[in-house]
């Protein structure tokens, strides 16, 4: 018997794939984001070894960095 889990499509999460593609990244510059603390991306939820991201703090990162972005300019 096979136990598939998944986070909810309507939870809220997006799954890495869905990251990489929103950005345009690939999976190794996900993997260097989370890795730099000056870049401070919100981490990952696990579920087995899937990797989800919860939506409201990716936007609220990107609300972050526009208004860095906004400043610096």
């Amino acid at each position: 018997m096979e136990i598939t889990v998944q986070a909810p499509q309507g939870a809220g999460f997006l799954p890495a794939r869905r990251v990489w593609e929103r950005y345009g990244v690939t999976s190794m510059t996900l993997h260097r984001w989370l890795n730099d603390q000056r870049i401070a991306f919100p981490k990952p939820v696990y579920i087995g070894r899937f990797r989800y991201f919860k939506l409201a703090e990716i936007e609220a990162w990107e609300r972050t960095n526009a208004s860095s972005k906004a400043v610096a300019a």
